[in-house]
């Protein structure tokens, strides 16, 4: 019986306009390092990086406007904005806050930041789903957006290969559907292995010093500072290929669905061997998986409602499809839903 149900009503998205090609980075690294190699385990040929003094809110500020001028919604409808972010514009206020004034919402309009990366689109949308389900907001603005680029080392190939810059907006509100377009949802924290994935030196417990800004010789032949982010490869792919296929039976379980009966998966772009591996453990056709890297890398918590955007556009997914979308990352956290394209 149709009712009004939250739902994804549309996307939008910005990358910033500095390209970092494959071939740029081989030409500064080496022949041990080729564009065609870089490109055949990451899966991306281009990442974008925001400029000097190009903030997340600055990204963000794009994204919504461009949701806003495609008509989805008026800035004045608005009722609340969450914006995931690991790269504020301050400690504080809350960068939400100050997407609020620039984007002219009005002052009833709730705002808040959410501090989570790779998972943190999935775990927005709970939010914005929890706010309208329960009548407190009537359109959610959930934006994510991220300049990893400036924790990264540009002599850190282990992670300069993977990350890039970009912001998506993504408007939820009640439409009248027959079934439920969003969730339900499994989420997952495992705080023992936050180590594997972190920026160690910037906040409260470690602060900036100059000793921690000290660039030095670390695994593989890179280089990095403790100001710089860091990430355990082999730690983050064994807990991934751990973490992702759990989420998917237990979301598979709680929705009463199979396999077969999901039309399109979109999971975290984290990078090509990554993505891979998951798709063949899991026994996914590729014609139904999302591999969406070459165009942008990994922009954290963007990757997803990015590959949604695109998706649609392309025709790859359709009004009625069922999408299971996987965030998985920094935290380490996890989270899984399915949503139906409205």
């Amino acid at each position: 019986m149709s009712q009004k149900r939250p739902a994804i009503r549309a996307i939008a998205s910005h990358l910033p306009e500095i390209a970092v090609t494959n071939d740029q980075l081989a030409g500064e690294w080496g022949s041990e390092w080729p564009a065609a190699k870089i490109l055949a385990k990451t899966g991306i040929a281009v990442r974008y990086q925001a400029a000097d003094g190009e903030c997340a809110s600055d990204l963000a500020v794009k994204a919504a406007l461009k949701l806003i001028e495609n008509g989805a919604c008026t800035a004045g409808e608005i009722d609340f904005l969450l914006l995931c972010t690991q790269t504020p514009d301050y400690i504080l206020p809350p960068t939400a806050c100050l997407l609020q004034d620039r984007l002219g919402l009005k002052t009833s309009c709730g705002a808040l930041d959410i501090n989570l990366g790779c998972s943190g689109f999935l775990y927005g949308l709970a939010m914005a789903k929890s706010l309208v389900a329960s009548s407190t907001c009537r359109n959610v603005l959930l934006i994510t957006a991220d300049t990893y680029t400036k924790l990264v080392n540009r002599r850190d190939r282990s992670v300069r290969t993977l990350f890039g810059d970009g912001a998506a907006a993504t408007l939820i509100s009640a439409v009248d559907v027959d079934c439920e377009p969003i969730g339900p949802f499994v989420f997952g924290t495992d705080g023992k292995g936050a180590r594997h994935l972190m920026v160690p030196a910037g906040g409260m417990r470690t602060p900036i010093t100059p000793e921690a800004v000290v660039e030095k010789d670390v695994e593989g032949g890179n280089r990095r500072s403790a100001s710089n982010l860091f990430m355990n490869g082999a730690e983050i792919f064994n807990f991934t290929l751990r973490a992702v296929p759990e989420a998917v039976r237990e979301i598979l379980a709680k929705s009463g669905m199979t396999m077969q009966d999901v039309d399109y998966f979109v999971f975290h772009q984290a990078s090509k061997f990554m993505l891979d591996h998951l798709r063949a453990k899991l026994g996914i056709p590729e014609n139904k998986f999302c591999l969406d890297l070459e165009n942008g890398g990994n922009t954290v918590s963007t990757t997803i409602p990015l590959a949604l955007e695109r998706a649609k556009a392309s025709g790859r997914v359709k009004v009625g499809d069922r999408v299971m979308l996987v965030g998985f990352g920094v935290g380490l956290s996890w989270a899984a839903t399915i949503i139906t394209i409205t």
